[in-house]
């Protein structure tokens, strides 16, 4: 059956290699940076008039002379493109020279049971897969887990929270995470497993995750797009939004980071149902922005962080993506971040960039972090896992432990300065 699926996804994706050829052309991830306002320009109708997958920066708007873009160029398509650049004098460089071997990498899968052991968090799942694992966490922790079902998508799949509770002290603050908001970034609900993983396995055996789960209990949601994670397995690996259909234009999805009520549809999104940041018709129009905002204003007064996890680029980032403003406590959601930063770079020897998201990257209204932040939620984050573009959406599946290592390492530093700056603690912090 994995074979067949993997035979799918290839062929709908146009990589089974061409026969009676010397040299295939295989789909590639090239590496373009423009120099020129033509070149930009070159590059913008590239992306959009082409069968290619924009990958940084979101969309074509954001290209800009002097900085990287990365493309994926399917085979199909990958003469032509190298036409258009070799005409126009645009240089480039192939990151990946075929990504077919990546995706089928990617899709292999030895065991699909949790109890198989750690491997099982080291390989990406379908989303089969993921609900199994959810049941099966569950039963095997039911004193400490409960799964809460908050609404479901577009295509009627439901959408899971785990709750992880350890104690039932009153009053308790509690902490949210979730992944998979945008659908290629496979290694983002690679993250929730691997955090729920860690958390139950080294709870009184780590003193981090420890006094995190003596203060706090956490939501993870770590599939917040099943429809277009799903699609991504069957149909079209590079897909990001959800599957909903538009009401004009006939195209498919909302990019569901932009359809918060956060400066929605402003400058850094789009009122085009085809584009990649789609804001939708109205904020939370998508149901399953609205099923994750419907629980966070019913749990306000008790989720003191967020955290939503994406990839890729290796960034540390916080409100606002939706203006230049600069939020209320700024300061201190620059000093965790950078202390983030700087453990992720001690124990791992991996660069983070940090800061606030519109400064960092660029305008990006509607996001799900600004609109927590001003939900009351002042300590919201947005992390982008690795890496910097060398494998993009396509990181190898032994890339998966270091990922979530480093994301693991940066959750646990800002939880720990969170407790340490709203609560009167149960057990003796850490020393960060």
């Amino acid at each position: 059956m994995k074979g067949l699926l993997i035979l799918f996804v290839l062929m709908n994706l146009g990589k089974l290699p061409r026969t009676g050829h010397c040299t295939e052309t295989r789909d590639q991830i090239l590496s373009i940076t423009p120099t020129t306002k033509e070149q930009v320009d070159i590059l913008k109708n590239v992306s959009t008039q082409y069968e290619t997958a924009l990958w940084q920066p979101a969309a074509p708007q954001f290209i800009k002379e002097e900085t990287e873009v990365h493309l994926f160029v399917p085979a199909n398509s990958s003469e032509t493109v190298a036409g258009l650049l070799q005409k126009h004098a645009i240089t480039h460089e192939v990151l990946l020279a075929n990504a077919n071997e990546l995706i089928e990498m990617q899709t292999r899968n030895d065991s699909t049971d949790p109890r198989s052991g750690s491997t099982f968090y080291e390989r990406y799942h379908s989303l089969e897969d993921i609900y199994y694992w959810i049941n099966r966490t569950q039963q095997d922790n039911p004193a400490t887990v409960e799964v809460i079902l908050i609404g479901s998508s577009s295509e009627k799949r439901p959408l899971y929270v785990l709750k992880l509770s350890m104690n039932n002290r009153p009053n308790k603050k509690a902490m949210w995470i979730d992944c998979g908001i945008h659908a290629r970034e496979w290694v983002s609900p690679a993250f929730c497993l691997w955090f729920v993983r860690h958390s139950l396995s080294f709870y009184r055996q780590n003193q981090d995750i420890t006094h995190i789960l003596d203060n706090m209990d956490v939501y993870v949601l770590p599939v917040m797009n099943p429809d277009g994670y799903y699609y991504t397995w069957t149909t079209n690996r590079m897909w990001r939004k959800n599957r909903s259909v538009s009401k004009r234009g006939g195209c498919i999805g909302v990019d569901l980071n932009r359809n918060f009520d956060a400066n929605w549809c402003t400058e850094g999104a789009s009122d085009e149902p085809c584009t990649e940041i789609y804001c939708g018709e109205f904020p939370e129009s998508e149901p399953e922005t609205q099923a994750v905002a419907d629980f966070l204003r019913k749990n306000k007064d008790t989720v003191q962080l967020y955290l939503t996890i994406h990839s890729y680029s290796q960034m540390l980032l916080f409100p606002y993506s939706c203006t230049v403003e600069e939020a209320e406590n700024h300061r201190d959601l620059l000093e965790m971040a950078q202390e983030a930063a700087q453990k992720i770079r001690r124990y791992y020897r991996n660069n983070y960039r940090y800061g606030s998201g519109a400064k960092t990257i660029y305008l990006a209204p509607g996001g799900s972090d600004d609109w927590a932040y001003n939900l009351g939620i002042k300590y919201s984050f947005t992390f982008e896992l690795q890496d910097r573009g060398r494998y993009g959406f396509l990181l190898p599946p032994s890339h998966i432990p270091k990922a979530c290592n480093e994301a693991l390492t940066a959750a646990k530093t800002i939880a720990l300065k969170v407790i340490e700056k709203t609560q009167a603690p149960t057990s003796p912090a850490p020393a960060l």
